[in-house]
């Protein structure tokens, strides 16, 4: 299971600066004019967790595969883009397609490197953007609903749905307020979610600030985490050139060099983390002799919707999952030791899946 997150920006905030870090590559060109990145910049990143290294480290495992998230570096946004403006279309196709938006804002200020509005206001750019996607998504759902018409008239039970959730975007949009301030009903949720509203993305604001504020941020950094908490979004302050120097180190150099910054982890981890909590994402493990594996699924999951993860036969054949709390697993010092003392449960179908939890699955082929 997948989850991609779209990083956005107007041009020059440090999004490709960003993104070369995250991915560890530097397969975006990073340059001091608009739209140097034309094609959105795709990368996988592995998500950092200490557990999965103890796991592994208990078990004697052989391999260790941490869970993934994908990043996108989309092209850089103006305004009048909901309307074509510089790479506009292409911008709202791009992000249509990601799951949740890290929005980069500049922080900081330096005369060598161009505002495209001759200014830095983080809150304002993010005005900006927030401004176009809303306009977007007003065209879009004129048009959805002038499709609508007959279905209705005919009391087709999916187009009457739509038509209700469409017209719920609509008021909020209206009202000036972004599709994702809509309260959805669970019944409704798949068909909220397949309308591919862009403003009913989760936004993480991404504060880009200078290195020598990266541990106490700034002024612009605070006016966002302000703005994020009224709009309850959240924001994580980051330095794209620390970051940027970060991974081009060994892990006990990037440690060192992080010590000496004041900083007690890699902004690369906290943006994870955030990213996680803004997906209501968790983690479960699989582990063995052959290989140690952390799978991400949605909070909330099913054990037989968590095994579908691993394959799809596991989740049609599932029979059972027997589990150990991650603490558990721990502090008895494996699998085996885990069983004995009583630690190891039996779960059914209607078992939710915890964060942290040591799985194994029995299914029918």
């Amino acid at each position: 299971m997948g989850f991609k997150t779209g990083i956005v920006g107007l041009p020059n905030v440090g999004k490709s600066t960003l993104f070369n870090a995250l991915t560890r590559t530097a397969a975006a060109q990073a340059a001091n004019f608009p739209f140097c990145t034309i094609e959105p910049n795709v990368g996988e990143v592995a998500v950092p967790d200490m557990r999965l290294d103890k796991l592994a480290q208990i078990a004697g495992s052989r391999q260790i595969i941490p869970t993934r998230m994908t990043f996108v570096d989309i092209a850089g946004l103006v305004k009048g883009a909901s309307k074509g403006e510089g790479l506009g279309n292409q911008f709202l196709a791009n992000i249509r397609e990601c799951d949740a938006i890290a929005h980069v804002l500049r922080c900081f200020e330096d005369g060598d490197v161009t505002h495209v509005n001759g200014r830095v206001d983080p809150v304002a750019d993010a005005e900006v953007i927030e401004t176009e996607l809303m306009l977007a998504d007003m065209e879009s759902i004129e048009k959805r609903l002038a499709n609508l018409v007959r279905k209705v008239r005919g009391g087709d039970k999916e187009a009457l749905q739509q038509e209700r959730l469409l017209k719920s975007a609509q008021a909020a949009l209206e009202a000036g307020a972004p599709a994702r301030t809509v309260a959805v009903d669970a019944e409704d949720a798949r068909a909220w979610e397949m309308l591919q509203l862009l403003t009913a993305k989760p936004v993480l604001y991404v504060c880009n600030v200078s290195e020598d504020e990266a541990a106490t941020g700034n002024a612009h950094s605070r006016a966002v985490a302000d703005m994020a908490l009224s709009q309850g979004a959240a924001s994580v302050v980051i330095s794209a050139r620390i970051e940027e120097e970060i991974s081009q180190l060994d892990p006990e150099e990037a440690g060192m060099f992080l010590s000496e910054l004041g900083l007690e982890e890699a902004g690369l981890d906290r943006l994870i983390k955030a990213g996680y909590a803004l997906l209501g994402l968790q983690t479960y493990f699989t582990v063995g002799p052959k290989e140690a594996r952390a799978w991400t699924i949605p909070a909330g999951t099913s054990a037989p919707r968590a095994a579908g993860v691993i394959h799809g036969d596991f989740e049609r054949g599932f029979i059972r999952a027997e589990t150990i709390a991650y603490v558990d697993y721990v502090r008895l010092g494996g699998e085996q030791s885990a069983k004995e003392a009583g630690k190891m449960r039996a779960e059914g179908k209607g078992y939710i899946v915890q964060d942290g939890d040591v799985l194994h699955f029995l299914f029918n082929a």
